[in-house]
């Protein structure tokens, strides 16, 4: 059975500071000179500007904006349908997502982009007219 190895340069010793001005990171420590962010506790809250109204309390915050409503649409090209499935299947979200054609949370939308030569069933996914106009041709339906 082999040893599992890390490889060299994984991991690195903590840096230890303030021992002497021999040891590289002596006196100041790496903080630089003087000021609030040499200090210990010093530095400023996240958005501080030195007293300035924050960036976050100028801009206006008014309206509403609809995009947690937002509904992600996928589109699905007709070779792409044709490329995935077998001839008399189902269309669904569902099996959409099982072949990889939509992923995460996006909704499918099947639009008129190549030929179709399957006769295939569409249930329950929004399609264009023309789409539907091409599938209906090859003799599939649409429910």
């Amino acid at each position: 059975m082999a040893q599992i190895v890390k490889p060299q340069g994984a991991t690195t010793r903590k840096t230890v500071v303030g021992r002497g001005n021999g040891s590289g990171i002596g006196r100041s420590c790496g903080r630089g000179h003087d000021g609030q962010n040499s200090r210990s506790g010093g530095g400023v809250r996240l958005g501080f500007e030195g007293g300035q109204m924050p960036l976050y309390r100028r801009i206006a915050r008014r309206g509403f904006s609809n995009y947690p409503f937002k509904i992600e649409r996928q589109a699905i090209s007709l070779f792409a349908l044709d490329a995935a499935y077998e001839e008399g299947e189902t269309v669904s979200d569902a099996t959409l997502r099982d072949k990889g054609l939509i992923k995460g949370t996006a909704e499918a939308k099947i639009l008129a982009d190549g030929e179709i030569t399957k006769k295939l069933t569409v249930e329950g996914v929004k399609i264009s007219a023309s789409a539907a106009e091409k599938i209906k041709a090859a003799g599939g339906e649409i429910k």
